[in-house]
């Protein structure tokens, strides 16, 4: 029987989803992360980004906005904020093995995802992961507490992503990107949502080898904490730099006397 150019994502899928999916273990795979903003990527999963660097795994970073209003500095510009918010994002990727230039911006302003065109918005989505083709997705889950009932970007690129991953699959979605640019369907064979709830998770990936690394990524978002949230400065004062470590190590997931990172591993668009 001939093999459908149609069917090969299909068959892509099959293969990786022989074996129950060990996310972290993953080598020499193309793995696609769709985050809000500039952090969201480091504070859920940092440790996990770091463990499938080192396996050799071809991590992009899509950022959905520029973060440029998450500032209380009377003195600081939304111009600024988002330079300043670039380049914290790519110091913070350098320390987990990922180039800047694997990490791609989408450009919409801060706070304002919700109010772009979603049928434009899915659809460049759609394109992005008909481009890469990824074995992984991961993005942000939909379904926590804090997504539905507080962060408008949140919702949206949760949203966003989700509806992306399923247009890809079909060729009658956005069928100009077949015809005129010459993109194949593409079924996502695995999607590793984060920010889960207790309840929703069904993955745990151990990092205490790469906890450090973790902690150091974080803490490349200077502007983020305070005392710069506040009054804007590029580095830490040690005292400052200490307190926030540990009040991000106090806020860390245990389970099973190990820190880890907590997922729902889903397949087959969102089945299982």
């Amino acid at each position: 029987m001939k093999t459908s150019a149609l069917m090969l994502p299909l068959l892509s899928a099959a293969v990786l989803l022989a074996q129950p999916v060990q996310l972290e273990k993953l080598e020499k795979k193309t793995i696609l992360l769709f985050t809000p903003h500039p952090d969201d990527d480091t504070f859920c999963c940092a440790g996990t980004l770091a463990l499938l660097a080192r396996r050799q795994n071809n991590i992009h970073i899509f950022i959905y906005t520029n973060d440029d209003k998450g500032s209380y500095d009377p003195d600081m510009t939304s111009e600024r904020l988002a330079a300043i918010r670039k380049t914290e994002e790519e110091n913070s990727a350098k320390v987990l093995g990922i180039p800047k230039q694997n990490v791609h911006w989408l450009q919409f302003h801060d706070g304002m995802l919700e109010y772009a065109n979603p049928l434009d918005l899915v659809e460049q989505v759609t394109k992005i992961i008909r481009t890469y083709r990824p074995d992984v997705v991961m993005t942000i889950d939909p379904g926590s507490d804090y997504v539905r009932w507080h962060k408008t970007d949140h919702r949206m690129a949760a949203n966003n992503t989700l509806d992306a991953i399923r247009a890809a699959e079909w060729h009658l979605y956005f069928p100009s990107q077949r015809l005129h640019d010459g993109l194949q369907p593409w079924l996502v064979p695995v999607e590793a949502y984060f920010y889960v709830t207790q309840q929703d998770a069904n993955y745990w990936v151990n990092i205490d080898e790469v906890l450090d690394l973790k902690l150091s990524a974080a803490v490349a978002h200077v502007s983020q904490f305070e005392p710069s949230v506040h009054k804007y400065r590029s580095d830490w004062d040690p005292k400052d730099l200490a307190s926030t470590k540990k009040y991000l190590l106090g806020r860390a997931v245990k389970k099973d006397g190990h820190v880890v990172e907590s997922f729902r591993i889903s397949t087959q668009f969102n089945q299982q």
